[in-house]
């Protein structure tokens, strides 16, 4: 059973408490004791509430830490960067990256869960620490939902399905017509087990009735020097290392995971358009230790909010690669569990298990 408050208790001493007779009018009053308990805790809750009042109120009155569980150089780094820059402008404070890389984002995410719940120590959250790390079986320290106020989704990584330029697949269509022709020939690079790419792979190959050998590599810098040395037939990248590939007249980007095609390249359909269901990206987004004030986490969510309407802010993330969104707190913690719900039973058929 829950210990009373000090709330409960004033209430419990007034309604069943010992009562004293007024020696004069000959009135039930509180003991003075149980008024003594009202008043302490009446003062506290005052203060406490107050105090928070306050808070929210100066918030934030001293640096901002963002943790970014990757090593510095990286695209993520790059977009903590690029966010805590212009989150800095929208709040009137500092807001410093702190890199925690380790554990495929792990060790970061970690200490994000567990730092104090004051608004002042933030995370860049992903799919690897959040949703398909623990999927895959992946020991975590901390729970995905319960030990954060994931605040806002930043954007999705949608991956390119690219290949040698000398490749008999002049598209996506003829891809999964030759793939299927090879009965179990072809194989496909990606930077590693448990990557949005071997993911996507995965779930190519269940949704098209593929049969494909997947080959991880330590990220995708080896996988496209095979690729370009036709060791492989295709691997799934970032669209930005894709595009400047694709650019260079290296690889052909045959389709692209995401949703909807990417502006830079109209004529490249979606691997949707062509094998129903078949979306993978990955994502970022911005989250907070559970329990931080609410009041905190709506200056952040606007903060946020304006970082992500900024024009020049979406342009320099698309140029990274990241399909800019800028959801809020509700339809963040949504896609999380949309997430969860269509990486299961791919990740389950295909019988995967991180080591």
């Amino acid at each position: 059973m829950a210990k009373p408050d000090g709330i409960s208790t004033c209430v419990v001493h007034i309604l069943s408490g010992p009562a004293m007779r007024h020696h004069s009018t000959g009135e039930h009053r509180a003991h003075p004791r149980a008024l003594n308990i009202c008043r302490r805790a009446f003062l506290a809750l005052g203060l406490a509430a107050a105090s928070f009042t306050v808070h929210a109120q100066t918030y934030p009155d001293r640096p901002i830490k963002l943790i970014v569980p990757f090593s510095p150089g990286g695209s993520t780094d790059v977009i903590g960067r690029l966010v805590a820059s212009a989150l800095a402008e929208q709040v009137g404070q500092s807001v410093i990256v702190d890199n925690k890389g380790g554990a495929g984002s792990i060790l970061g995410t970690d200490l994000g869960a567990k730092a104090p719940a004051d608004g002042y120590t933030l995370v860049i959250t992903n799919g690897a620490a959040i949703t398909t790390g623990p999927l895959l079986g992946q020991k975590i320290p901390y729970d995905p939902f319960r030990d954060f106020t994931h605040i806002m989704l930043l954007g999705t990584f949608p991956n390119g399905l690219i290949v040698r330029t000398s490749h008999p697949a002049k598209n996506f269509k003829e891809f999964v017509e030759l793939a299927r022709q090879a009965g179990g020939k072809y194989n496909y690079g990606s930077a590693g087990v448990g990557s949005a790419g071997f993911l996507t792979g995965e779930m190519l190959k269940q949704k098209a009735r593929l049969d494909m050998t997947h080959v991880p590599y330590k990220g995708t810098g080896p996988a496209m020097n095979d690729l370009l040395g036709g060791q492989l037939d295709a691997i799934f990248n970032n669209m930005s290392v894709a595009s400047t590939q694709a650019k260079a007249g290296n690889v052909r980007i045959l389709a692209v995971s995401g949703p909807k095609r990417v502006a830079a390249f109209p004529d490249v359909p979606t691997m949707d358009e062509i094998v129903p269901g078949t979306v993978g990206e990955a994502w970022f987004g911005v989250s907070a230790p559970a329990g931080t004030p609410a009041a905190v986490v709506d200056r952040l969510q606007a903060a946020l909010g304006k970082v992500m309407a900024n024009a020049e802010i979406r342009t320099k993330l698309s140029d990274l690669g990241l399909t800019p969104v800028g959801a809020p707190q509700a339809e963040f913690v949504k896609f999380l569990h949309d997430e969860d719900r269509k990486w299961a039973p791919i990740i389950k058929a295909a019988n995967i298990k991180l080591d």
